[in-house]
């Protein structure tokens, strides 16, 4: 995608050149068909297509200079992992390389294959020397949300070094005890790692650094709850997943700019759809770059997608850490609650999934929700039913999809979307 030389930096971290280089055609492709041929985009959004220009090029040409200047780099697949308390210790937190059909075949050949898309993606990406990010990595962060990562991470240890933290899946005293003792873990092992000790000092920056990431965050969903939205669905999504990748302060400066132009769109009533064009929530597994089908389809279709309750959406920029701690515990401890309250599937019961998804719904003035989920993905696809009882409830109909990273269904997806709009309309 991008028109810079990077062959010698991509040669040093052992990338498949010719296999890298089909790989960025064909991305460039599938991104100027789904977001270049978008019309009425806000000026903002330049910035965006900047950095997925650039994905595998100057933001990896960054992180080696910050290994250079001894800083480390941690990668992680999940919002359970506080970016804090890397930051504190002066690291990099970044996002790894999922949401494509990638080395599959490589992947199939340790993985079941009736393993969720995502997991075959960070694998595939790995086996098949795809992934810059991860080859850049010095520590790779997992987490036990689900069976499928659990285990995933014991065969990816061998490729990668990886430390494991465990995800609790009650929010009882038991759950709440266990996961700050994990927090207080994961902090001695990024001190080690980086051969530094993290201050009051350092850690209090780093919170207001991520909280005011998170803000911005919150400033643009607060706008999409306009009629008409200001931006589209598959922007919005595309800035969620760039939050992972791109330096924090200057992502949250050039989103900050962004509002600022979509506030001013607000103001003058101009949308990227019309008032009329039906209103949908989004709701359900992450959607990593780039992973773009779905929002993809629904808006071709002429709806407009106005929030998403996601990982790759509000359920990861949810709540602050309060900026009001002393010592690095009492931080910690703050750091843990806010992150135990995140509402993955993974947990039971999970009513709080539930009323945020109905919360949501209204805030934004869905007129409909299309629940995603990956194949495989048990605790998304057994979460759908209570989801669509909850919605209805409220009288707002709801469609299940389940779908992996391919394009075969494609049609197959089309035809239901455009029947669910047409219920809608």
């Amino acid at each position: 995608m991008s028109e810079n030389d990077y062959t010698d930096m991509w040669t040093n971290l052992g990338i498949d050149l010719e296999a890298h280089d089909r790989l960025m055609k064909t991305l460039g492709q599938f991104y100027g068909d789904i977001y270049l041929s978008q019309t009425n985009r806000p000026e903002g959004m330049k910035y965006l297509d900047f950095v997925l220009s650039e994905i595998h090029g100057l933001r990896i040409r960054e992180l080696l200079e910050a290994k250079n200047e001894g800083r480390k780099i941690v990668g992680t697949f999940c919002l359970y992992v506080p970016e804090e308390i890397v930051l504190a210790a002066d690291g990099v937190c970044i996002g790894l390389c999922a949401g494509a059909e990638v080395g599959t075949e490589q992947a199939e050949q340790i993985l079941p294959r009736n393993t969720c898309a995502l997991i075959k993606s960070f694998f595939g990406f790995k086996l098949a020397r795809l992934c810059p990010y991860t080859e850049s990595c010095d520590l790779v962060i997992g987490e036990t949300t689900c069976d499928g990562k659990t285990k995933a991470y014991e065969l990816f240890a061998e490729l990668a070094d990886v430390f494991v933290i465990e995800v609790p899946n009650t929010k009882g005293d038991a759950g709440r005890s266990l996961w700050r003792s994990e927090i207080g873990r994961l902090k001695n092992k990024i001190e080690e790692l980086s051969g530094r000790t993290i201050t009051a000092d350092g850690l209090r920056a780093a919170i207001e650094t991520v909280n005011a990431k998170r803000r911005a965050l919150a400033r643009l969903n607060a706008l999409r709850e306009t009629v008409p939205a200001p931006i589209s669905g598959r922007d919005a999504l595309l800035i969620n997943q760039v939050q992972f990748y791109d330096d924090p302060v200057r992502f949250t400066a050039k989103l900050n700019e962004l509002c600022d132009e979509l506030d001013d769109r607000v103001q003058r009533g101009i949308g990227v759809a019309p008032a009329e064009a039906p209103r949908i929530l989004v709701s359900g597994c992450p959607m990593a770059a780039p992973n773009w089908k779905v929002p993809y389809i629904i808006e071709k279709n002429g709806a407009v997608i106005v929030g998403e309750e996601s990982c790759v959406g509000e359920r990861g920029t949810r709540n602050l850490v309060p900026e009001t701690g002393r010592s690095v515990d009492e931080m910690l401890d703050q750091i843990a609650e806010r992150y135990f309250r995140i509402d993955c599937a993974v947990f039971t019961p999970n009513e709080d999934r539930m009323g945020h998804v109905r919360e949501m719904s209204e805030r934004y003035g869905a007129n409909g929700v299309v629940h995603y989920a990956l194949q495989f993905c048990t605790p998304y696809a057994m979460e759908a039913g209570k989801v669509e009882r909850a919605l209805k409830a409220d009288g707002v109909p709801m469609l299940r999809i389940e779908t992996d990273y391919g394009m075969e269904d494609f049609a197959q997806i089309e035809t239901r979307v455009q029947a669910f709009l047409e219920i809608l309309r």
